[in-house]
């Protein structure tokens, strides 16, 4: 066992993060949710999000079962809703393939939707004892750093040797803690900025703080300029009912609920028409919403628009008359969720 794994470790076992709400399990089902949930969002925002799915869906089975409607309602929020579409896809083909129950081999579970290969190694460390090497991105950096590997961290050259130190630097043993314990140092002491590295347990070794190449490691790509896009939401109100319209199941918000959407400068009343068989009676504009994405940011300027009667178009599938009070609880997007919201404080 090399000493930079002997050190984390111990150093994991004595000062690590144990009272995670996935931790102290070989369950492999709530360490693949939470494995998931935790790709690009932080174990704040996860935990309680994590702990209300198992209450809904407490296995594959009954995951595998639920509608999609129910899914994306208890995810809403939590974002990058492919990872949702995903995990159901998942639990289907378990339910179908493996007879209900998760696959103890590492290609299967390689093999499974939404599941990357560090992802896959994680839960086969952590399930099943299984000697394998994790590469998330706050493993990337701390291995950057430590060993002094320069260059752009998402390049293929580079990641490529980070594979190569992952691998090398797995122990015979204590894999589940030498796995943790990777996580922990990215998550809480080798973090991107302002990393603590006076508690750093292999801070010795480490060519980045020996050299003086804190802020030089990792190596980054050049800067592209955000895109910014628009649009605006229509708040259509008919008897104190909100319409909603479900997105497509691929794409931004895929499958959940939303206020539906045109072109700033496209005419609302013939869009209203045309579209819903609907005929505005009064027209108020809110309060803009700026939504930042991964790649884009959003300005979104919400019209909330009071209709008169209906046709049977606004009664189509894929639309929904739902109480305004109720709908910021329906599965729908975090910024479709605080349209409502104010609109309801602000009407109370």
């Amino acid at each position: 066992m090399s000493v930079f794994a002997k050190k984390i470790i111990a150093w994991q076992i004595r000062d690590g993060r144990h009272g995670l709400p996935w931790q102290g399990t070989t369950d492999p089902y709530r360490i693949w949710l939470s494995e998931i949930m935790l790709q690009q969002t932080q174990v704040a925002t996860v935990i309680p999000y994590y702990e209300r799915f198992l209450k809904n869906f407490p296995d594959i089975q009954a995951l595998a079962a639920a509608p999609a409607d129910d899914l994306m309602q208890h995810w809403a929020g939590l974002g990058y809703y492919a990872r949702a579409r995903n995990l159901h896809a998942a639990a289907k083909l378990i339910a179908d393939v493996h007879g209900g129950v998760f696959p103890r081999e590492f290609d299967a579970i390689y093999a499974l939707p939404g599941i990357g290969k560090s992802t896959a190694a994680a839960i086969s460390a952590f399930a099943f004892g299984q000697r394998c090497a994790i590469l998330d991105g706050n493993v990337k950096r701390a291995f950057a750093r430590h060993f002094g590997i320069e260059g752009d961290v998402k390049s293929k050259q580079v990641e490529d040797k980070l594979w190569t130190v992952a691998h090398d630097q797995l122990p015979r043993t204590g894999i589940e803690s030498y796995t943790q314990g990777l996580m922990d140092l990215g998550a809480t002491v080798c973090t991107r900025a302002q990393p603590s590295c006076m508690l750093c347990p292999v801070q010795k070794t480490c060519v980045a703080f020996n050299k003086g190449l804190i802020d030089q490691l990792p190596g980054r790509s050049a800067k592209r300029e955000m895109p910014h896009r628009q649009t605006r939401m229509l708040v259509i109100i008919h008897n104190g009912e909100v319409l909603l319209e479900k997105r497509p199941p691929a794409g931004i918000w895929g499958g959940l609920w939303c206020l539906p959407e045109l072109p700033v400068e496209q005419d609302i009343f013939d869009v209203l028409h045309k579209r819903y068989g609907l005929k505005g009676r009064t027209v108020r504009a809110l309060d803009r919403m700026e939504h930042g994405f991964t790649h884009y940011s959003l300005s979104i300027f919400p019209t909330e628009i009071a209709v008169t009667g209906s046709d049977t178009r606004a009664m189509e599938p894929g639309l929904m008359w739902i109480n305004l009070e109720d709908a910021p609880g329906a599965a729908i997007p975090a910024p479709v969720k605080r349209i409502l919201r104010d609109r309801l404080t602000v009407n109370q």
